[in-house]
């Protein structure tokens, strides 16, 4: 069994062929799916197809780059549903920041403010983290370390800086998707071997990061059948114990998916 732990099943690209991409993904042997809270716009559409299909869990909370619209207020009665697995995706992005010095400052503030709160958040509800991370390493390092309770949590599309991979003596996994089969993966490769196996899951970020060799094209779960078979290749590991071993992780981690 595979489990895509963050796809964007409520992403209305999926919205004329959810039913088919869920087929497809089920005939990979991806048994399991999590949409992750990244824009509140779209919660209630990733709760609604949780309560469809028996197969897809949902998280809550709001993108770095939505912070400004960060109301935990509205996500609250969110969190109680039977199939909320997590917290997030929330973190820190400075890939996008504005041009003037004070402006940058104000961003990365409120940023990590929203950041901190839904550490904090998940941690009183004894929930994992989803946490996105791009350009703020150190910062999201810093924070979580300070913040983060026992139940840890994943670091999606981990970036490949080793600094982070201290996260994994805090209950932190790895999560591994298309970026790992691009050609210009290099660093991700390198420290591809470093990262404990047993803090490693898969996922797609469906439907961004196609990997290779549907680059290009929408992303979906189906595809985790490729990055299982690169992380086999880079491991020296068979397909079916890795798949095996990151069900095991994910189940873990994500406790309602055993």
């Amino acid at each position: 069994m595979i489990i895509d732990t963050h796809c964007h099943l409520d992403d209305a690209r999926y919205d004329e062929d959810i039913e088919e991409v869920l087929w497809r993904a089920k005939a990979a042997g991806v048994e399991r799916f999590i949409i992750p809270g990244a824009d509140p716009s779209t919660l209630q559409r990733a709760v609604a197809l949780a309560e469809q299909y028996d197969e897809v869990y949902f998280a809550v909370g709001v993108h770095p780059y939505d912070a400004s619209n960060y109301n935990r207020a509205f996500l609250e009665p969110f969190v109680t549903h039977e199939k909320c697995v997590a917290i997030g995706e929330c973190g820190l992005d400075y890939y996008r920041l504005p041009e003037t010095p004070e402006a940058i400052a104000e961003e990365k503030a409120l940023q990590k403010e929203v950041f901190v709160d839904q550490i904090l958040w998940a941690k009183s509800l004894a929930l994992p983290l989803i946490v996105h991370i791009r350009d703020s390493s150190e910062d999201c390092l810093a924070l979580l370390e300070e913040h983060a309770g026992q139940k840890g949590g994943v670091l999606h599309c981990y970036n490949a800086n080793e600094i982070l991979l201290r996260l994994s003596d805090r209950n932190f996994y790895y999560g591994i998707g298309g970026v790992l089969t691009f050609k210009n993966a290099k660093k991700l490769i390198n420290v591809y071997p470093k990262i404990p196996t047993e803090r490693l899951i898969i996922e797609t970020d469906a439907p961004y990061l196609t990997p290779h060799p549907h680059r290009g094209k929408r992303n979906e779960p189906s595809y985790t059948t490729l990055i299982l078979a690169k992380m086999a290749e880079l491991s020296g590991l068979g397909e079916d114990e890795l798949a095996s071993t990151t069900t095991i992780n994910a189940q873990k981690l994500f406790e309602k998916l055993s």
